[in-house]
């Protein structure tokens, strides 16, 4: 729920706002995603930190009809989610308020076939999607049942780990299957906002306060000194933990967002040379070339990489090569293609550590198309800065 009446109006949220509360089940963090198009590269952000997406679709008369449009925001995000790894949905219903007539059972439910449709053609099951017709402004179906929709049922959904029902947007996302955590594996944290403290979420293994960390691409070695989540310390902390941890002897120049943090001695990340995706174009007006060097969003990092071969064509369903070489790539068609990156960027193969290895495409304002990284070239690792604090922690060790 936005927090002043002003946001209402405009309707759109700008910053990435993480906010907490408790459920029965769960301790959740809200990553306010925003809504609007000049705002997408912070919803990637955000997005590509998120456990379940909670797409809200404004029921309002127009409004609807303008999200789920070709080039309209409600499929946008809900394609990004989808790339971006998020492969559980919840469709609030928002605005309810503001049909004609009010809490209209029949808007709601041609608003539910529509997207239903939509999300399907994505890769999302609608049978295991919650579907809450919501005003979040009036607090209908948000914590209790809204005696204004007395015709609403309640939702229920059917997936293979058992089916779950319920009638509010709380009891949806009570119904949230935990994700599993890659704690087996050598830490990764995204960065993406910088003080004197790092802030960022684990993706793989642990992060503990003692640790030595090299952030990549800038190639800075420095020992973690302490790990906090919502303002308390913690003694580890484990992939999904969005958390500040305090560094010594790092200046806030020295790292920035979209940088990478993993353990120094084992499988350091590093900066890419050039990497092998596999691409799907969804949404292009010409014809995408080598050389075409569009804005790519992976993590947090927002640079742009240049197309620089075009492998193959392949079938965007069972992945059999089509075409060598192919000399464009136009709507519809998936391919292999080396990219490389226009700025220091680290990425990671989707097969090794998904959250690094998913990207999406953007130019002319859109999301032109989404991919998976196959294969990373790194670049040879100069020596980079290893601060005294860093040095000290491995003699000790």
């Amino acid at each position: 729920m936005q927090r002043c009446p002003c946001w209402r109006c405009r309707g759109i949220t700008i910053d990435i706002s993480l906010w907490k509360f408790e459920t029965g089940r769960y301790y959740v963090t809200i990553i306010d995603a925003p809504g609007h198009r000049d705002f997408i590269k912070n919803m990637i952000t955000g997005t590509s930190q998120a456990d379940c997406a909670v797409l809200i679709v404004a029921a309002g008369v127009g409004e609807f009809e303008a999200g789920i449009s070709k080039n309209g925001q409600t499929r946008e995000h809900a394609l990004l989610a989808y790339t971006l790894g998020v492969k559980q949905l919840i469709v609030g219903v928002n605005k309810m308020d503001s049909t004609e007539p009010p809490y209209s059972q029949r808007r709601y439910e041609e608003i539910v076939k529509e997207v239903s449709t939509y999300i399907k053609k994505i890769g999302y099951n609608p049978d295991a999607v919650p579907f809450v017709p919501i005003s979040g402004w009036n607090g209908d179906n948000m914590l209790e049942a809204s005696p204004n929709m007395t015709w609403f049922k309640g939702w229920k959904i059917v997936r293979k780990e058992g089916s779950a029902s319920g009638t509010t947007l709380l009891e949806a996302l009570d119904s949230i299957q935990s994700p599993s955590r890659p704690t087996d594996k050598d830490p990764r944290g995204i960065q993406t906002g910088i003080g004197t403290v790092p802030v960022g979420r684990v993706e793989t293994g642990v992060l503990k306060p003692g640790m030595v960390v090299t952030f990549a691409p800038v190639n800075v070695t420095t020992e973690v000194k302490s790990v906090e989540m919502h303002h308390e310390a913690l003694a580890e902390a484990l992939p999904g933990d969005n958390v500040g941890f305090n560094i010594k002897n790092v200046s806030v120049k020295d790292i920035r967002r979209g940088n990478v943090a993993g353990d120094s001695k084992n499988d350091p990340p590093q900066e890419a040379a050039l990497f092998t995706a596999q691409v799907i174009i969804l949404n292009h007006p010409g014809q995408i070339s080598a050389g075409y060097a569009p804005v790519l969003d992976c993590h947090t990092a927002h640079i742009a990489c240049k197309f620089s071969e075009l492998k193959e064509k392949i079938d965007r369903r069972s992945g059999k090569k089509l075409e060598d070489n192919p000399k464009a790539l136009k709507s519809g068609d998936a391919a292999i293609v080396d990219m490389i990156p226009g700025k220091p960027m680290c990425v990671e193969s989707f097969s090794q550590y998904p959250p690094l290895g998913r990207f999406a495409v953007r130019d002319m304002r859109q999301t032109v198309a989404v991919g998976v990284i196959k294969a990373v070239e790194k670049k040879s690792s100069s020596t980079g800065k290893v601060t005294k604090s860093a040095q000290k922690a491995q003699k000790n060790k």
